[in-house]
């Protein structure tokens, strides 16, 4: 994907301001819609906020220009009722033919799965990702704890209560049953693949060191098209609506024109979300 960044004049100067027709977007009006993009350092922030006021800017003169009426209810911010029902008005957005749902059923088969799902133990042996000394010993623990539970596998909720670090110790490190996405990420990637059983080594994530077992893994099953149908409907007239947008708002771009900053294909995903 293409990002264009916000030009910069020559000899350290601020970029030149960014203009949308007449327009031009404040950069105190970017710093105040910075927090509603996050990301991995400001600049890519500011970048996304900017774009974000571009679109929004873009779309109400193109809804000034048609004399798209604006709401009277004060509760109800009034330029997005308007921008709603321009889009409503402009916006052509194919529905899609059973048949491409059913070929995009067939072709995306995880997107329309029950996921595998597992029932899970563990004990979490704390250490900061940047101490290095703790990281060092609770993997030894965690290998010390493991060689016992080999042994005798009825030790580990005395294990979880007297070791981890995790409010699960109460229960006896129960986790309960774990979908995809329900732990952090490190470690929930490195469960998705474990077999039944205690792990014959620590995991590792954010938080420390995992001892972990796999009661019970319940594998996830693909789903009939007709239990599924609208969900895939949906999907495709989402990748529709947001082709639609991208198309939209660029010959918006031109039209109107734009200033110290270009649209990316990102652009329509903000407006939609």
């Amino acid at each position: 994907m293409l990002k264009i960044d916000i030009e910069q004049i020559p000899g350290g100067a601020s970029p030149p301001p960014i203009r949308v027709g007449e327009a031009t977007i404040a950069e105190a009006d970017i710093a105040e819609e910075m927090q509603y993009h996050p990301a991995d350092s400001a600049g890519t922030a500011q970048l996304k906020a900017a774009r974000a006021l571009v679109v929004r800017e873009l779309l109400r003169q193109r809804a000034a220009a048609l004399g798209v009426a604006e709401a009277a209810d004060e509760a109800v911010d009034e330029a997005d009722v308007a921008i709603a029902e321009l889009l409503e008005r402009e916006l052509e957005v194919p529905e899609p033919a059973e048949e491409d749902c059913r070929r995009f059923h067939a072709a995306h088969p995880e997107r329309f799965s029950e996921p595998t799902r597992l029932r899970v133990r563990h004990v979490l042996l704390a250490a900061a990702p940047d101490d290095a000394p703790a990281r060092d010993a609770g993997y030894r623990q965690g290998e010390k704890l493991i060689r016992q539970l080999q042994e005798v596998p009825e030790r580990f909720t005395e294990f979880a209560q007297r070791h981890s670090a995790c409010p699960s110790r109460e229960e006896g490190g129960e986790l309960g049953w774990l979908a995809p996405g329900q732990t952090v990420a490190e470690l929930d990637r490195a469960l998705q693949h474990l077999p039944e059983g205690l792990h014959d080594r620590p995991l590792a994530s954010r938080y420390g060191w995992h001892v972990v077992s796999i009661d019970e893994r319940l594998e996830g099953r693909e789903l009939p098209y007709e239990q599924v149908a609208e969900h895939v409907r949906h999907s495709l007239r989402e990748q529709a609506t947001r082709r639609a947008l991208r198309h939209y708002l660029l010959a918006l771009e031109a039209e109107i024109g734009v200033e110290g900053i270009a649209l990316d294909d990102d652009s329509a995903s903000a407006l939609m979300q």
